[in-house]
């Protein structure tokens, strides 16, 4: 018997049964005793790698940076916060790995690997799906991690993500106020779930607005250059092209400006851009792009405190934390002539 199996019995969340296993707040004492007496009844034992896990054993703790995007890992803003996590970890004498995830997300033998050897005292996980069996399988495992985007998975965890709701409303406000009334959206085809919440806000605010939205205006493609690339020779197919767009991530902003290129067009005066989550590398772009900025350094300092929180299991409840964003001006989305 798993955790999960006790919660299932007991009708009960994952994460009320750890919390009352495991001494922690928030559960009151009548739950906690039928939690108890049922684990000794059924025979419930905790994992041995979770609990290896939370001792702290190793010394080091690790970030499983994504490599199914389509990006190349050492150009991402990942890069930038995994400094500020280090800064953290350092401060601790604690040793921080940077391991590669699976290609295809629902595949997740390396992290299983990872927790059987217990290679690391906790995790931080990315590219958060809506419905992710990483998240499932840590709180079985009852290991500490923190997830660094989302997801409607079930149980009580900590997890830390970009606004991205205010984002995409401004960046629509934005091209209002620039005169675009016919806007496009460029989100992510996979199921990584800042994209479709940017989708859902996106034909929220569109709606709210008052603006024409056709299915032909939300395009899903890969959350690289190449979809960005792609994304422009969809815009050239659509009748009436629309004038501006809003970019899920800046990344796509390269692609988008070459394709654009070839058919003798650009950014402004052919299609306004915007780009929700910033890419340091996308810096180089003429017109600079408008996007949304943040502290990311700070957001990996932030993910590594919380880690360690998770880690000590110091009686504080999960961490649930939108990241603020402030929209940075470019050139890439003035008036239309």
């Amino acid at each position: 018997m798993n955790i999960r199996d006790l919660a299932k019995h007991l009708n009960l969340s994952v994460g009320t049964v750890s919390r009352a296993l495991n001494g922690r707040p928030y559960v009151d004492e009548k739950t906690r005793a039928r939690v108890l007496a049922a684990a000794a009844e059924l025979g419930y034992t905790p994992s041995f790698a979770g609990r290896s896990l939370r001792q702290g054993a190793t010394g080091m703790v690790a970030m499983m940076l994504p490599t199914a995007s389509g990006l190349i890992v050492a150009d991402t803003i990942f890069m930038v916060i995994l400094e500020g996590m280090r800064q953290v970890f350092m401060s601790q004498k604690l040793d921080l790995l940077v391991l590669l995830a699976e290609p295809d997300p629902k595949d997740f033998s390396y992290l299983r690997r990872v927790v059987d050897r217990r290679i690391v005292d906790g995790l931080v996980i990315a590219d958060i799906e809506q419905s992710d069996p990483r998240i499932t399988y840590l709180i079985e495992e009852e290991v500490p991690f923190v997830a660094f985007g989302r997801s409607q998975t079930p149980g009580d965890y900590s997890w830390i993500d970009f606004d991205i709701e205010g984002a995409t409303v401004s960046a629509i406000e934005r091209l209002v106020r620039q005169g675009h009334k016919r806007i496009a959206l460029a989100t992510t085809e996979s199921d990584v779930n800042y994209g479709v919440v940017a989708e859902h806000e996106f034909r929220k605010t569109m709606a709210a607005r008052g603006l024409e939205l056709g299915d032909e205006q939300i395009v899903r493609v890969e959350s690289s250059e190449r979809g960005g690339y792609v994304f422009g020779g969809r815009w050239l197919q659509m009748i009436p092209r629309p004038t501006a767009v809003v970019l899920a991530n800046e990344h796509m902003g390269i692609g988008l400006y070459r394709r654009l290129a070839e058919e003798g067009l650009s950014v402004p005066r052919d299609l306004g851009v915007v780009a929700i989550i910033e890419e340091p590398t996308a810096r180089f772009l003429r017109p600079q792009v408008t996007r949304h900025s943040s502290d990311l350094q700070g957001l990996g300092r932030r993910l590594a405190e919380v880690l360690l929180h998770e880690i000590r299991k110091d009686g504080k409840a999960p961490v649930q934390e939108l990241w603020p964003m402030r929209l940075a001006l470019g050139d890439s989305d003035s008036i239309r002539r």
